[in-house]
C-alpha cells in the first residue's frame, strides 16, 4: 500500500513556480489597503483633531461653548488644562477643556 502511495506521488507532475506578479500580489494588496486607510481615515481624524486643539488652545473669556454633555454655557475662567463656566446666572461649573466641543456662536449662525 505505502509502495502505490510512493509510486503515485512520484508520478504526479511538479508544480510550476509561481511568478513574479503571483509572489508579490498579496504584499502589494496590503500595502495598497494601508494607503487607502491612511488616505480616508488616518489623515482626516488627524486633522480634525489637531483643528479641535486649536479651538480649544484658544477659548477666551465670554466665548460660548457647548459641551461634550450637552451643557451650553458662558467660558468665565481659563486655565491651562480646565474651563469655569456659567451656566445661569450664579451657576458656574468647572469643566475639563477637553469636554468642549462646539462653539455656540457658530452654531447660532447656521
Amino acid at each position: 500500500m505505502i509502495n502505490l502511495l510512493q509510486a503515485a506521488a512520484a508520478a504526479a507532475p511538479a508544480e510550476p513556480q509561481p511568478g513574479f506578479m503571483q509572489q508579490y500580489s498579496f504584499i502589494i494588496m496590503i500595502a495598497l489597503m494601508v494607503l487607502v486607510l491612511w488616505l480616508f481615515m488616518w489623515r482626516p481624524e488627524a486633522k480634525r483633531r489637531k483643528q479641535m486643539q486649536a479651538f480649544r488652545d484658544g477659548l477666551k473669556k465670554g466665548d460660548k461653548i457647548i459641551t461634550a454633555g450637552g451643557i451650553y454655557g458662558v467660558v468665565k475662567e481659563v486655565k491651562e488644562t480646565s474651563l469655569l463656566i456659567e451656566v445661569d446666572s450664579n451657576v458656574t461649573l468647572r469643566i475639563d477643556k477637553n469636554m468642549v466641543v462646539a462653539d455656540n456662536s457658530d452654531l447660532q449662525r447656521q
